[in-house]
């Protein structure tokens, strides 16, 4: 699925007058552009995967992995529908490390999902990183 750059950002990012953010200006500098702009911080990252996930991007998704637990494929649920994501928490967990908790939402043959994670994040070489994550 393409996202369209005037569309309001998959990730659900709002302006401080509570206006959807369009993609162009959010997640798409990230996720389109990856060799020369990576996201500032892991909740940038975090947000601009989710972005992936919508638009079926999966070379973004593998680039943004940590290599040590990245998938070697990458197979997306036939027919998901992707509804929302609220970013609960974000906070650095050292200089380099950082920890993101998100509720994603998404419907799969009619039946809700409901994705809650404390996800890690590792930034080398100047690119943060997704490590895992812990589900609750």
């Amino acid at each position: 699925m393409t996202v369209s750059a005037s569309a309001p950002c998959p990730c659900g990012r709002t302006t401080a007058k509570g206006q959807a953010v369009a993609y162009a200006d959010c997640c798409a500098r990230f996720v389109e552009h990856f060799a020369t702009t990576p996201a500032p911080d892991a909740e940038h990252l975090m947000r601009s995967r989710y972005s992936a996930f919508v638009a079926e991007d999966a070379p973004y998704l593998q680039a943004t992995w940590h290599a040590s637990q990245r998938p070697a494929d990458l197979e997306f649920e036939p027919g998901a529908k992707w509804l929302g994501l609220q970013v609960k928490d974000f906070k650095p967990t050292g200089s380099d490390t950082a920890e993101v908790e998100f509720v994603a939402r998404f419907r799969v043959a009619g039946r809700a999902v409901r994705l809650h994670e404390r996800s890690r994040f590792v930034r080398e070489d100047g690119r943060w990183f997704y490590v895992d994550g812990d589900q609750f």
